[in-house]
């Protein structure tokens, strides 16, 4: 077996203390967790974080900004031969490294990816809809294509990922422009049902703050689809609608973000153009 490095992600988050303890009960521990975090996480959850991985080797690494900044600032530091991903909002079944990593050490798989469940039945109509929404993900589109596999949940070959990096462009939708280029470059990509990991989602309570989130999600995924060439055989595929009403809310706000996307990839095209060595 290779060396594994679970990288987690986090803005001040307090259930980070909750995925640090399921990856201390891994069937097969990480050799080292790289927690990611942004400046504003409070060192005494970092701590805590560090007590309940035990006798795992931890490292701490801060960045500005939110998630995505600290996840892509964290790559230089990854040094192990697997790379996997976890959120600190997430907690990993006792046999999910085991699973999530075989194919790559076996050689049948560049990167893997796996579903996510929901830590407990929702309580709340937001967090409902986000709920059927992840499983439409991973009932509709992830068996269509394995660029549509979120990154939380994910096992790389560093190498690769490293050869790739992320695309500062494409912010909350870096996992779909990072698997598209996977792909794109040959490597094998493959999801597996059974390494699931659970989703803590019960923070989607306020209407405003969901709607924001879901905004600036729509315009990055539409940014990475235009990067990628991708957006018209997107538009034009036939998805079972999740039957909710937030669904008609997040069809509203599909326009406007379409046309965001458009405007700003345009911007950032004539920006990277200017630059010498732009991605």
């Amino acid at each position: 077996m290779g060396t594994v490095c679970v990288e987690v992600a986090v803005r001040d988050d307090a259930r980070l203390v909750d995925a640090a303890e399921s990856l201390a009960a891994q069937a097969r521990p990480p050799d080292r967790v790289l927690i990611a975090a942004s400046t504003v996480t409070p060192e005494p959850l970092l701590a805590e974080a560090r007590r309940r991985l035990g006798a795992i080797a931890v490292d701490v690494a801060r960045f500005p900004g939110g998630v995505v900044d600290a996840r892509a600032g964290a790559l230089g530091l990854i040094h192990e031969d697997t790379t996997a991903f976890l959120d600190s909002d997430e907690r990993a079944p006792r046999d999910w490294l085991v699973q999530l990593v075989a194919p790559i050490e076996a050689g049948t798989a560049d990167f893997v990816g796996g579903p996510t469940r929901p830590v407990r039945p929702p309580t709340t109509s937001i967090e409902r809809y986000s709920v059927l929404l992840e499983e439409s993900i991973y009932r509709d589109l992830v068996p269509r294509s394995v660029t549509y596999v979120p990154l939380q949940n994910t096992a790389w070959r560093t190498s690769l990922l490293r050869s790739l990096g992320f695309d500062p462009r494409i912010s909350f939708a870096e996992d779909h422009d990072l698997e598209t280029r996977a792909a794109r470059a040959g490597a094998r990509g493959i999801f597996l049902p059974d390494a699931f990991v659970f989703h803590d989602q019960t923070d989607e309570t306020n209407f405003y703050r969901w709607a924001r989130k879901r905004y600036r999600y729509l315009v990055a995924m539409a940014m990475s689809l235009m990067k990628n060439g991708a957006l018209r055989g997107r538009l034009e595929e036939r998805r079972a609608p999740v039957r909710h009403p937030l669904r008609y809310v997040e069809a509203m706000l599909k326009p406007f973000a379409l046309l965001s996307a458009s405007i700003r990839w345009r911007r950032e095209r004539a920006r990277t153009a200017r630059r010498p060595s732009g991605r």
